[in-house]
């Protein structure tokens, strides 16, 4: 008989503990083995902060830098992230830090050449879907920022277009509590763009409409 290993059933729910904070979901996540992106990811990237930040931020997933370090948002768009929280009137030590997908998932063109980040796939979002209904039920946040189309799709569903919402509070459900979320891009898309600046205005301007949001 062939027994199926864990990740084939694309689903963290069976690692996801009944109960305890966010140190003991840290804990457990340490050992998810929810979907094959656990082989080739260095460790998993959990949440950063504290139970009752009135922000949580949501982005797609861990980065190179964020991989290695075990930590989200520390590589250069986690920075600017900073910066641009800053200018908008979030203290970024009040907010909690996050990924729709908690391992790090990438290609390379050759063995030992830099590891190119990959988008994710629904299947794999949707298997780590349990870890962030348990952030989320844990945080309590006031507000949601949604940082990206894959965060988007992963709270809101494979319809959402972040170009469409950007920088608007919406209200919807999210596993089955009442939220209200602000869409921006990706700080990772600010330094990609042709016109940084511009860019990186957009995004501060949205983050001000959290801002006033969180009142």
């Amino acid at each position: 008989m062939i027994t199926k290993a864990p990740e084939d059933s694309y689903t963290a729910e069976p690692f996801v503990p009944d109960r305890g904070g966010l140190a003991a979901l840290r804990r457990a996540a340490a050992g998810c083995r929810g979907c094959p992106l656990h082989r080739d990811a260095t460790q998993t990237v959990f949440g950063e902060g504290k139970a009752g930040a009135r922000v949580m931020l949501v982005g797609e997933q861990p980065g190179d830098q964020e991989d290695r370090q075990g930590k989200p948002f520390v590589g250069p768009a986690g920075k600017l992230l900073d910066r641009a929280l800053a200018e908008a009137g979030i203290d970024p030590a009040d907010a909690y830090v996050t990924n729709a997908v908690k391992h790090f998932k990438f290609t390379r063109a050759e063995p030992r050449k830099r590891r190119i980040h990959k988008a994710p796939s629904l299947r794999e979002m949707t298997a780590c879907g349990p870890w962030l209904t348990a952030e989320l039920a844990v945080v309590e946040p006031e507000l949601i920022v949604v940082l990206g189309a894959t965060a988007g799709k992963a709270l809101l569903g494979s319809s959402f277009r972040v170009t469409r919402v950007r920088g608007t509070v919406l209200e919807a459900e999210i596993h089955g509590r009442a939220e209200r979320l602000v869409p921006t891009v990706h700080p990772s898309a600010v330094l990609r763009s042709d016109d940084r600046e511009a860019a990186y205005q957009g995004l501060v301007s949205d983050l001000k409409v959290a801002a006033q949001a969180l009142g």
